[in-house]
């Protein structure tokens, strides 16, 4: 099935002239920084933006399911590329470069299929992923996947229609399993939460949730103070 750009007029075809055709009139070091931003740059962004997000979910009231949120959103990202696998070798559509001569190909000798853009799957899966978690930091997720996917057919790598269908692709993953995936997400960050790793999920002093007196318990701030509270339960014992 690799009909899916056709001879003649094709609006798919003409924005990709548009948009590669930057980079034909582009300074060499500005097309140099377009291939380090759309096949590195912008993925690390997302890497470090998570990193952040988790990092003040932390400190939010319910910051086991918080951080549940967060944590979707990269294995949001994981599904969504193996689910691109398949569709990859069923359309089996080629570069563009390889129909169309006289792109302005950044990084050339790529030999996979074109549709649908894993790059523009795995940054749209993350952005979408963080929007249900944390909005602000959802929206710059997202606009960073739009940015992806603009360096994805300004390097002349792929059509515009391999990174809607990425985009598309991302979008239904995280969307549609969101709720699959906190059921059993939050009952696993609640569980670290009350062990020794509860710093992963809580901030010392934050909320973790409801206790068993139905308010909301708080992580011990410190390891002292919970040696300081075994010394005197064993103390209590002891009498």
């Amino acid at each position: 099935m690799a009909g899916l750009a056709f001879e003649g007029p094709n609006p798919d075809v003409d924005v990709l002239d548009g948009i590669n055709g930057l980079a034909k009139d582009a300074p060499h070091w500005v097309n140099k920084a377009m291939e380090y931003i759309g096949e590195y740059g912008i993925i690390a962004a997302l890497a470090v933006l998570c990193l952040v997000a988790w990092w003040s979910a932390r400190r939010r009231p319910g910051a086991p399911a918080a951080v549940a949120g967060l944590v979707w959103a990269p294995l949001a990202a994981g599904i969504a590329l193996l689910a691109n696998i398949p569709i990859r070798s069923f359309v089996e559509r080629p570069r563009p470069f390889k129909d169309h001569a006289g792109l302005e190909v950044l990084i050339p000798g790529k030999s996979d299929f074109s549709f649908v853009s894993d790059h523009a799957t795995l940054t749209m899966a993350v952005g979408v992923g963080l929007f249900i978690a944390h909005r602000k930091f959802g929206l710059i997720g997202i606009l960073l996947a739009l940015a992806e996917g603009f360096c994805r057919v300004y390097m002349g790598v792929h059509y515009p229609t391999d990174v809607v269908g990425g985009f598309a692709l991302g979008t239904a993953v995280a969307l549609l399993l969101a709720p699959l995936a906190q059921a059993l997400l939050v009952p696993l960050t609640t569980a670290i939460s009350r062990s020794k790793l509860a710093w992963l999920v809580c901030a010392p002093g934050a909320e973790t949730g409801a206790g068993p007196d139905g308010e909301g318990s708080r992580v011990v701030a410190t390891g002292s103070a919970m040696r300081g509270g075994h010394k005197e339960r064993d103390k209590d014992l002891a009498a």
